[in-house]
Parts: structure tokens; C-alpha cells; sequence
């Protein structure tokens, strides 16, 4: 599991990450939500030690992320930015194999091509696999960056709003991908999201961050509520059962 114990980041008088403490379960898949604004990312940054906590701890399974060998760490936990641009023209294999460097060193072995071949085949891009990633569409390019992070065969996958610049069909596709991955491969998933339905419909757990401060936890059903969310959003809601889903819809 990962603890996240009074984690503090700061710029200059702006507190974007204030004092939060919890505890994301082990399995499935947790969304992080919340207004713009309210420190998801930078939360999940600093779980990934890409961004240094002002005070407080991160550990994943025991291990303290600060003091871990990055090596170690990263085949501990995989972390998948929202910019995740790359300079050099690459093929969607060469990309998907650069998520077994924490294992070979850029020396694949054959048991590192076996990886690679599941995640092409996981997500889909068998047919693309020697295609340059600027010769994608979003969606197809978008895939291959997850396909990168489950190779890297770690068992949490942190995703920075994997959705942005997706549209619905693509959209949904990588949420049941992602759901997927977690049940599949028993990993633990945890995405920053901003769709409060695609948060319902996929999360098996929600944590709510608002001000820079956690501001609830649970199971969808007990946070897709029309006062929560309401509290969260300042925005009124209503919310409808649709297929076993609590779906919401909001107006002003």
C-alpha cells in the first residue's frame, strides 16, 4: 500500500499540497479528484518523487521513496505524466521497451521482450509496433505510453490525467484499459481525473482533495452524492442511477 503521511509542498506563500495524510489501498483502481487547483497533481508527483515534499513521508510497501535507490524504486512504481512529449523519434516498441530500463539497463534480455509483447498485445498495438509515435493519432500515441508503464511491470501505475486531450470514445477506452490492467495483472492504478463519472463508473476507490487538503475518501457510491459533490464543486448536482452507476450531472 501507499502511506502518505503529512505531506507539505510549498511555493513561496502558496500552499498547493497542505498537510495531507492518508493512506491508497493495494488493488484496483483509486481516482484522485478534485477542483483545479486543489494539489492532485502535485500530490501524486511527490508519491512518484518527482517533485520534493516540504515535509512529511511517502512509503510504498515499506520502502521511503525519498531514501529508496531509484533503481529499486522503480520497479516498485511506474508514474506516466501528462506531458509525456518525446524528443527523440522513436517507434511505439522502442518506446514500450524503454519500461524494462529499470531491469536491463538498455541491454533487453529475452525475458524483457516477452514484457514488451504482452503490453503490445495488451493494449493493442501489435499492428503499430513499428510505426513512429508522431505518425499516431492521440489516442493510438496515448496507448502506447501506457503500454511503456505496464511493461515496466511495477505493481502500483500512477497516471497524471491519462484522459486530457482524448476525446469520449478514446476516453473510455483507456479507463477499461487501465480498470483492466489493475484486475488482469493484480496491479494497483491510481489516476488524477477531472470527469466525476468516469471517476464513478471505473474507481473502486475515490479520494477528494479540495484547498489543498484532503477533503474525503471512499467508495464512489459514498462520494458521487449531490451535497458532496456540491461541497466539493460549489456547483449544484444532481445525481441519477444509470446500470448500476451513479452518474452526475451539474447546472448553475
Amino acid at each position: 500500500m501507499i502511506e502518505i503521511q503529512n505531506v507539505r509542498k510549498a511555493y513561496g506563500e502558496t500552499v498547493v499540497v497542505d498537510g495531507v495524510s492518508l493512506t491508497l489501498p493495494k488493488g484496483g483502481l483509486t481516482s484522485i479528484i478534485g477542483p483545479n487547483g486543489a494539489g492532485k497533481s502535485t500530490l501524486l508527483s511527490m508519491i512518484a518523487r518527482l517533485l520534493p515534499m516540504d515535509q512529511g513521508k511517502v512509503m510504498v510497501d515499506g520502502l521511503d521513496v525519498v531514501r529508496t535507490a531509484g533503481d529499486v524504486l522503480a520497479r516498485r512504481l511506474a508514474f506516466l505524466r501528462q506531458d509525456n512529449h518525446m524528443v527523440a523519434r522513436l517507434t511505439v516498441r522502442d518506446l514500450v521497451t524503454f519500461g524494462r530500463y529499470p531491469y536491463s539497463k538498455g541491454r533487453p534480455t529475452r525475458e524483457d521482450a516477452q514484457h514488451v509483447e504482452r503490453a503490445l498485445g495488451y493494449l493493442g498495438l501489435e499492428e503499430l509496433a513499428e510505426r513512429y509515435l508522431d505518425e499516431l493519432s492521440g489516442g493510438q500515441r496515448q496507448r502506447a505510453f501506457v503500454a511503456m508503464v505496464l511493461c515496466q511491470d511495477t505493481d502500483y501505475m500512477l497516471f497524471d490525467e491519462p484522459l486530457n486531450n482524448l476525446d469520449i470514445r478514446h476516453a473510455v477506452g483507456m479507463m477499461k484499459l487501465l480498470k483492466g490492467a489493475a484486475r488482469d495483472f493484480n496491479k494497483t492504478v491510481v489516476v488524477v481525473l477531472h470527469d466525476i463519472n468516469f471517476a464513478s463508473c471505473y474507481s473502486d476507490h475515490i479520494v477528494v482533495m479540495r484547498e489543498a487538503k484532503l477533503f474525503l475518501q471512499g467508495k464512489p457510491d459514498d462520494i458521487v452524492r449531490p451535497e458532496i459533490l456540491s461541497a466539493i464543486y460549489d456547483t449544484q448536482f444532481t445525481v441519477h442511477h444509470l446500470d448500476g452507476h451513479r452518474i452526475a450531472t451539474y447546472f448553475t
